[in-house]
């Protein structure tokens, strides 16, 4: 990320909310952000991010403009972060960010004519002073093999190929590799008129058995989850599961840090009990049934068809329907989530606790592999991803 001084107002027009006050008085009182080493010399005026982004070369939006241009995508250089925004005639409007690969918005067409903005971003203070964008639409992945492979996980991603037209559909490609360049991993992203779909394309060209853990989050913006209703859940198996951390998660302060957990907290986890069960079962099955009256507590069957998400809930289901659809009868709209290639949902409501409208208005929900990861042998591809429906047309 190249360094620079200030946010650009443009950079406002990919989020779902709207200029925010902490970003104008960033603006206009230019404090200070953290720091960055670039090309050695220690820099002196604010940096903004988006979340954290280990550094690389800044994108060349010229030549991605002469590359590429034709496909109803543009490309705007803001601090040296990259908005790349796919444009359909009907109306459908997506942002998304390079190099992190966050969808900032999607705007669809509605039945009453307009377009409604479907994905909820916020702008906020990160713990070092820095300007934080969470929300939208993300990827948190750990790619990992070996007991003593580092796990790797694809955040920077490069542009690959658009293809399409605004008439039709417009598609992404980006692309992220590891160090060891053994593991590819593709994202792809696709804006028809009435579906954003994302998916991943990961390849192993390792010589030994690949572990895949994560999920696609999307945020998706209600006027109060009170509003909001959740179809088609009943009889589908579920965990608790403490809400999700991640760099774009959005999750409100009342939350405590420990009552958060992360992609690698849960693959630290796998890790330990995998070994634990090859060394030595019987451990194992004694710890396990110790375990069994907590771990009952925290299992249930969804038993509501209709489900209101009034009360804060964090849960991950391992039998739920392929689509899902979300009610918002504060703003008379719906969306329906589909995945594919991936079993599990997580789905996390922050309660109706909170102002309607405002900034923990939001459901977040993401097609997962966190309980059971996805193995690729040696030389296998792996796909899967989701589909934000609008059938409001």
């Amino acid at each position: 990320m190249a360094c620079s001084s200030i946010f650009s107002p443009n950079l406002l027009s990919g989020f779902s909310t709207g200029p925010t006050k902490l970003l104008l008085s960033y603006q206009t009182n230019h404090l200070a952000f953290s720091s960055l080493q670039c090309n050695n010399k220690k820099r002196d005026f604010p940096l903004p991010k988006v979340a954290s982004i280990p550094f690389q070369p800044p994108i060349n939006v010229d030549y991605l403009e002469g590359e590429f241009s034709g496909h109803g995508v543009t490309f705007e250089d803001v601090n040296g972060t990259c908005m790349t925004k796919m444009v359909l005639e009907n109306g459908s409007v997506v942002t998304l960010m390079l190099p992190s690969g966050l969808i900032t918005s999607y705007k669809a067409p509605m039945w009453h004519g307009g377009t409604m903005e479907l994905l909820h971003t916020i702008v906020s203070e990160g713990e070092d002073g820095d300007a934080l964008i969470q929300g939208g639409v993300s990827l948190a992945f750990f790619c990992g093999g070996s007991d003593d492979e580092v796990p790797w996980s694809p955040c920077n991603w490069s542009l690959l190929d658009i293809r399409g037209n605004s008439q039709d559909s417009i598609q992404v490609e980006l692309i992220s590799r590891d160090r060891a360049d053994m593991v590819e991993v593709r994202y792809i992203v696709t804006l028809d008129e009435s579906v954003l779909s994302s998916e991943l394309v990961v390849s192993n060209s390792k010589s030994s058995s690949l572990q895949l853990t994560g999920c696609f989050l999307s945020h998706l913006t209600v006027s109060t989850p009170d509003a909001t209703y959740a179809l088609g859940l009943e009889g589908s198996d579920f965990i608790k599961k403490s809400p999700f951390s991640s760099n774009y998660v959005i999750v409100p302060p009342d939350i405590s840090q420990e009552n958060k957990f992360s992609i690698s907290q849960l693959w630290s986890q796998m890790k330990f009990l995998s070994g634990l069960g090859a060394r030595n079962e019987q451990t194992a099955d004694e710890a396990d049934s110790t375990s069994t009256e907590s771990e009952e507590e925290m299992e249930g069957e969804e038993d509501d068809n209709y489900k209101q998400l009034t009360e804060q809930m964090s849960r991950i289901y391992t039998s739920a329907p392929t689509n899902l659809t979300v009610i918002d009868r504060g703003r008379r709209n719906s969306v329906v989530a589909g995945r594919h290639g991936l079993h599990e949902l997580y789905m996390f409501s922050p309660g109706s606790r909170h102002e309607f409208y405002g900034k923990y208005a939001y459901i977040c929900v993401g097609a997962s592999a966190m309980l059971k990861p996805i193995i690729l042998g040696p030389g296998d591809v792996w796909k899967g991803g989701q589909q934000l429906h609008n059938p409001n047309m």
